[in-house]
Order: C-alpha cells, then sequence, then structure tokens
C-alpha cells in the first residue's frame, strides 16, 4: 500500500459522515496512512459505533458535530480544516427509513451534497472532492451485465431518488465550478458493504449479529433478494485509488466510478444469511415467504469494468472471504477486542493482500 500511503501521508482530509461505519473504518485507515483527519458529521447512533468504541474523536485533528443542511457549519469546518482532500460521506443512508421520512431524506443526501460542493469551491486549498453516493443511484432494473457509469439516474425509493439527485448536483457543480478552477470532483458508486462494526438498524448482518447475541432468530426479509455484497475495506480501497488517479489527472477522473464485484460474485439475502451463520457457529433466522413493506429492488448489478480496467481496482476478498473477516471481527470484539486495534490489524491484513495498489 505504499503508493497510497505517499499520497495521503501528511495530507489534509475532511470526511463527512466520520462517525457512520464506513467514515469510522476511512478515518482509521487514513489516520494509519499518517493523513491529518477532520470530521464533520452528526452524534453517532449507538453506543457501540465504531467512532465511540474505536475513540476516534479523542485521535483526529477535529471533530465538528453537525448536519451537512447547515451551510453556515460546512463552510467553517471546510476553512479549518484547510483540507486538500474531503470525501463525502454523510448521508442518510437507509432505504426503509427513507419511506418514512423523506423529506430530511432529500434534504439531507441533496441539498446536503449541494452544500458540501458550494462550501468546498470557495476553500481554495481543496484540490480533490469525491462524493459517495450508492449503486442505488441508477434506474432500474439492471441490464444484464450491471449498470455502468453511463446508465441514467433514478430510483423508485427516496433514497435511491435522492442518490440519483446528488450525482446529478455533483455533475452539475463539476461541469459549472469544478472544472474551469481545475479541481476534481469525483464520485463513487457502491453498495451493500459489509465488515466489523456495523450497528446500523435495517441492515443484514448488524442484524444477524444481535440475534446471535441475544439468543433470537431473526426474520429475514426478501431472502431472494440479490446484492453485490464487498467488504468495507475493498469499497474504501477503491475511494482512495479514484482519489490518488483525481490528484494525479483530475481531467481524466472527475467524473463517477463504479466499485463493486463482478455480477458472477453476487449472492442473495439467503446465501449471505446462512454463510454469515455458519461462520458465527450461532444464530437463527426465519425467513418471510411474501413481499410485504416498502418497495425495494430485487436485484442490484454493478459494472465495475472501468475500475478494474482503467484505475487497476478489483476486489482483494471474495464474498466469503469479505463474511469470514466480518464474522472473525465480530468474534474478536465480543472476546473483548479493543475496536480500534481490530481495525487496524485487519487494514494491515488487507494492505499485505493488496501489496502496493
Amino acid at each position: 500500500m505504499s503508493a497510497l500511503r505517499e499520497r495521503f501521508d501528511g495530507t489534509s482530509v475532511l470526511v463527512t459522515g466520520h462517525t457512520g461505519f464506513k467514515g469510522s473504518w476511512l478515518c482509521e485507515w487514513l489516520l494509519s496512512a499518517g493523513a491529518r483527519v477532520h470530521g464533520y458529521a452528526l452524534e453517532p447512533e449507538h453506543e457501540e459505533d465504531l467512532f465511540v468504541t474505536a475513540r476516534l474523536g479523542e485521535r483526529l485533528a477535529s471533530s465538528t458535530i453537525a448536519d451537512v443542511r447547515d451551510l453556515d457549519a460546512l463552510r467553517a469546518a471546510a476553512r479549518a480544516s484547510e483540507a486538500s482532500v474531503v470525501v463525502h460521506m454523510a448521508a442518510q443512508p437507509l432505504v426503509r427509513r427513507s419511506f418514512k421520512q423523506p423529506i430530511e431524506t432529500f434534504e439531507t443526501n441533496i441539498m446536503g451534497t449541494a452544500n458540501l460542493l458550494e462550501a468546498c469551491a470557495a476553500q481554495e486549498s481543496v484540490g480533490c472532492v469525491l462524493v459517495v453516493t450508492s449503486d442505488k443511484c441508477y434506474r432500474t432494473p439492471a441490464p444484464a451485465g450491471g449498470h455502468s457509469e453511463g446508465d441514467p439516474m433514478g430510483g423508485y425509493d427516496p433514497y435511491s431518488a435522492s442518490k440519483g439527485a446528488a450525482e446529478l448536483v455533483t455533475d452539475s457543480y463539476r461541469q459549472s465550478y469544478y472544472r474551469p478552477a481545475g479541481r476534481a470532483l469525483a464520485s463513487a458508486r457502491a453498495g451493500n458493504v459489509i465488515g466489523g462494526g456495523d450497528w446500523s438498524e435495517d441492515r443484514l448482518v448488524p442484524d444477524l449479529i444481535r440475534g446471535a447475541r441475544a439468543g433470537e432468530p431473526v426474520n429475514i426479509r426478501r431472502p431472494n433478494a440479490r446484492r453485490p455484497w464487498q467488504h468495507v475495506l475493498d469499497a474504501l480501497h477503491g475511494y482512495l485509488m479514484l482519489i490518488d488517479a483525481c490528484m494525479r489527472d483530475g481531467e481524466r477522473w472527475s467524473r463517477g466510478v463504479n466499485f463493486g464485484p463482478g455480477v458472477s460474485q453476487s449472492a442473495t439475502v439467503r446465501e449471505v444469511t446462512e454463510a454469515l451463520m455458519r461462520e458465527l457457529d450461532a444464530g437463527e433466522a426465519t425467513y418471510a415467504t411474501e413481499e410485504t413493506g416498502p418497495h425495494e429492488t430485487g436485484t442490484l448489478t454493478l459494472d465495475a469494468s472501468l475500475a478494474r480496467d482503467e484505475l487497476g481496482w478489483a476486489p482483494a476478498l471474495d464474498t466469503a472471504e469479505a463474511l469470514s473477516w466480518t464474522a472473525r471481527w465480530y468474534a474478536d470484539w465480543e472476546r473483548g477486542g479493543d475496536a480500534a486495534e481490530l481495525m487496524r490489524a485487519q487494514i494491515e491484513e488487507f494492505e499485505a493482500r493488496v501489496g502496493g495498489s
């Protein structure tokens, strides 16, 4: 991982959404690479969230607890950080919550993105911004080979629509403000990320972990839904590689890029459930026989050939390995492991797997 470590060693990075699951893993990785990391996000939702248990608030250069809907607060944080790289991960991230809270979802995911891009456009130190959206930003259904970057944006549910709209906002800022100023602005599209330390509601892995803890069966909805599951470090590796590429050739890489396993590596909810329970040697599940509740897309697949062929990225862990690493993290945590040390150990193991990329 030497090339990326050289890129981020001593670099000032602002991460929005740093109190979330992916944001916490990203901050830990950047800290281990020698970056000066600043965070901007809401309070963590759970006392076991990684931000809390890994004591990230004590180790970051700064941690601003504020809402991305507050443009003035974002401007102040961007100025104070003097960041050259900004990673925008703050979002309302749950499909089912978006049905209950559509206005909050649209305000956070669309206007929050616009506010972040507006704040960074006024900050001269910023040379690269990466906006993290989702594989759900595309209009469904997906073609046989998965969605490619040029497919239309869209979305049935409020969450998916908000991510498609965030991509359109990003492209507008890219064309209108960032490219004319010689700044890089890219977006990363990935989804169904798994890994240790996720305690979010309405997500498969945390629900299974909670069920195993309580010794209670978990009722699994839509067991036949198929998703491109990947480990959190594989997705973050792609994000870091894209930032590095943007810093070297912003004109070429200021664009949207998919990060996901090949279509053959996708798996159903039932397959992931049963594999994870085997890895944990614990847990029990029941499966819904009818598709009730809010609409959810049956099959999501991405064509990540651009990242593979031109960026040089590919998942280092297949689905089985991603589940194994995830189960191992939770098992070590339950045995009293230190969250930060567990994260660093898997980051080091992952870096050894991918080598110098």
